[in-house]
């Protein structure tokens, strides 16, 4: 009965050409999922809108208005509906359909927000920060490592709305695993947040993963013999990409522990030991983005303290080689002063005496400074 109020409440108060603009929109794009890029126009926001019953698909046909009004009517089961970069116009009917707050429909379409979850009323927001690892042959100075987008998830009683943001983070290979386990899907739309948000986590174990790969090469690279010829950018680099990682995973740890802790309508307590489980994963990817944060200045403190070892290797041999030179020079600038009384200026021995003494003089040196490893 109260799902048949709130449809008249909907539909009677002058929002039917917003449903019906829904209407038309989910008519006029095809459903495509954006798992499949080469088969995924970008101009199209509705990725796809099924309608569960019981954990299976609802195989009845028509729209999404008529999705709702089924759902409202029997009082079981919830629609799904996934959306890619929608624009204002294009949510305008969605958010009237579900009475979605503007607040959160605002979040929704611009975007760049934090990983949060806000309650409002018998609806729950939440943001996802997704993140992938950008593969590169070699790890340079410009290599970009993490790629980052959004995932914003509308949950009610009778609904689940996913917008997604970014090129990556598809939900199409979510949706077939949760398909494949009627048991979990029928709990609720809360166990489609939940699997959203163990997708999220898992993505973020996988990319620290490859990240680890490339702060051994790193690693590796610096502590080779030649270690200190080794381009600091690429240390910088990485750290900027895990600053940009620890920015998407950091901010999630409270919104996950108000899930698996707090009191919340639209999800059960039974779904809720299943968020402490994410948790728990993402406390895992913390850790090791912190632990990586700290090996990539001790790797950047050493390949410093390397610089500064070659520098002074290279200041020991250029000051030993101008001592060694300094001899000659000086003996030659004293004959060369052209005094007429000098000794051994007229001597028939005096020039081979002097580059004798000379020659002793700066193999002496060469001796001592090789014996000190200077040279």
């Amino acid at each position: 009965m109260a799902m048949a109020g709130n449809l008249r409440k909907v539909t009677g108060l002058g929002r039917v050409s917003g449903l019906r603009r829904v209407a038309r929109l989910a008519r006029r794009r095809p459903r495509v999922d954006l798992s499949h890029p080469a088969r995924s126009p970008l101009g199209s926001s509705v990725v796809n809108c099924v309608t569960y019953r019981d954990g299976a698909r609802d195989l009845a046909g028509g729209d999404l208005v008529d999705a709702v009004q089924r759902v409202r009517k029997h009082g079981d089961g919830f629609v799904w509906l996934g959306l890619h970069e929608p624009t204002d116009q294009e949510f305008a009917g969605i958010a009237e359909l579900f009475d979605l707050h503007p607040l959160a429909v605002e979040d929704a379409i611009e975007a760049h927000q934090r990983p949060k979850l806000e309650p409002y009323g018998d609806t729950l927001f939440a943001v996802f920060k997704t993140v992938c690892y950008v593969e590169h042959e070699e790890l340079t100075a410009t290599s970009e490592v993490v790629n980052t987008g959004e995932i914003m998830v509308f949950v009610g009683r009778e609904f689940v709305i996913t917008v997604r943001h970014g090129r990556h983070g598809s939900l199409g290979p979510l949706r077939e695993e949760l398909e494949s386990a009627p048991q979990q899907l029928a709990k609720g739309p809360a166990a489609v947040l939940h699997a959203i948000a163990d997708h999220v986590v898992d993505d973020y174990l996988n990319v620290t993963d490859s990240v680890q790969e490339d702060i051994d090469q790193v690693e590796t690279a610096v502590f080779a013999e030649n270690g200190a010829r080794v381009d600091p950018g690429r240390i910088y680099q990485l750290k900027r990409e895990l600053l940009e990682l620890k920015r998407a995973v950091a901010p999630l740890g409270r919104p996950l522990d108000d899930l698996a802790t707090r009191p919340i309508r639209v999800v059960d307590p039974e779904i809720q030991a299943y968020f402490r489980d994410v948790s728990d994963h993402l406390l895992r990817a913390k850790e090791q983005i912190a632990a990586f944060d700290e090996l990539l200045n001790s790797i950047l403190q050493a390949h410093l303290a390397q610089v500064t070892v070659a520098q002074n290797e290279d200041m020991r041999k250029i000051t030993a080689w101008a001592a060694i030179v300094a001899v000659p020079t000086m003996v030659c600038g004293v004959y060369g002063m052209n005094f007429d009384h000098m000794p051994e200026l007229h001597w028939r021995f005096g020039y081979p005496l002097v580059i004798a003494v000379i020659s002793v003089a700066c193999f002496s040196l060469y001796r001592g400074f090789r014996r000190n490893g200077w040279l």
